[in-house]
């Protein structure tokens, strides 16, 4: 047998033993490996914000606003990935909400402030500030929110939604504002999702769209034409989805109340109903 050994080659004989074990040490290099993974697409997503600063004191205004939403795709991908794999940690919760505030806090304000709030003083970066404090306290908010009853909504806008206003509008328009009559409308872009932040109105989160269901051919399709007109007409379509996005959570607001209204209207109703028969039978 030692000669046999000898005759065959070091691959051959390693696929002849049997699979050695890894130690505890090894494991663990591996279970922070892929713990390491989902923190790279949040370093990915901090690098967008950081670059968009970067090219709005510039004033490249056309470079500066798509890595808003390149940080948002790439924000949406580190938590599923980090729950695809099972390498959700306190470290990476964290790591994700300072990377937030840089890339949806701070880097749509300098960057609205820089292309239509500069011409309003103090007032602009005053406004600039709003957002910035708006977004930190809707991380800090949505962090120590556990439990939450219904998946299917956030209380309060989220920040990536938030900061896609001001990027998406920026790149439909990268000409700005000098005069400060022209100026004053900006506030609203930046004050209204900041106040939305800290509200306690709910918008949807899609956490529980299921990407494993089988026969969703319409999906595909419609996501075909959605990369189609991205592709086509980009700053027509982000403006629409997002102004779309918030438009709709306040149409699907007003539909509830008046859902509720007519529940409330069919049980006075039921109730009115049900004395005159009490009262009728009483006679």
């Amino acid at each position: 047998m030692k000669n046999i050994d000898k005759d065959l080659p070091r691959s051959r004989i390693r696929i002849l033993r049997p699979l050695r074990r890894r130690t505890p040490a090894e494991r663990r290099r591996l279970r922070r490996g892929v713990y390491l993974l989902p923190s790279l697409f949040t370093m990915g997503s901090m690098f967008c914000g950081y670059a968009c600063i970067v090219y709005a004191m510039r004033g490249e205004f056309v470079t500066a606003a798509p890595f808003i939403g390149l940080a948002i795709v790439v924000d949406m991908l580190d938590g599923r990935i980090a729950r695809m794999t099972g390498t959700e940690s306190a470290f990476g919760i964290e790591f994700d909400s300072l990377a937030d505030i840089i890339s949806f806090g701070v880097a749509p304000a300098i960057l609205a402030f820089a292309w239509g709030l500069q011409p309003l003083g103090r007032l602009g970066w005053a406004a600039g500030f709003l957002f910035v404090a708006a977004a930190a306290v809707r991380l800090a908010r949505f962090n120590i929110q556990t439990g939450s009853p219904d998946k299917r909504y956030f209380v309060g806008m989220p920040s990536p939604a938030a900061a896609g206003i001001p990027a998406a509008t920026v790149f439909a328009y990268p000409w700005g504002f000098q005069t400060y009559a022209e100026a004053l409308p900006v506030l609203a872009m930046v004050i209204v999702p900041a106040l939305l932040m800290v509200s306690t109105v709910r918008f949807r989160s899609f956490k529980n769209l299921d990407l494993q269901a089988r026969r969703k051919y319409p999906v595909l399709l419609l996501v075909a034409l959605g990369l189609a007109l991205l592709a086509a007409h980009p700053e027509l379509v982000l403006v629409v989805l997002a102004y779309g996005y918030l438009g709709a959570t306040f149409v699907e607001l007003a539909w509830h109340r008046v859902r509720r209204r007519q529940g409330h209207e069919e049980q006075k109703d039921e109730s009115a109903t049900k004395d005159a028969k009490d009262t009728a039978s009483g006679l």
